[in-house]
């Protein structure tokens, strides 16, 4: 048996502070409720690129877009049914 896909995807690429800002609220918050995240760097990804390279960092839940440039935690833990 498998597990389950991670709730939360979060949109990133090298060197940028805000990914590297939101990575540390996200893994706090998914530590803190159980939830697997995972990671994309848009930068392997032309779509990706293309789609969400002025918003960056960009985080969803459950595959719908949550926010994008800063996490705030009180959110995402309430997207996350917390």
């Amino acid at each position: 048996m498998s597990a389950p896909e991670p709730r939360v995807r979060l949109l990133t690429r090298p060197g940028c502070h805000l990914c590297d800002d939101a990575r540390t609220v996200v893994e706090a918050v998914c530590a803190e409720l159980g939830e697997r995240y995972d990671e994309v760097s848009i930068d392997d990804d032309p779509e990706l690129t293309r789609r969400y390279g002025e918003e960056i960092p960009v985080t969803f839940v459950d595959g719908r877009q949550h926010d994008y440039w800063r996490v705030d935690p009180v959110r995402l833990r309430r997207a996350l049914g917390a």
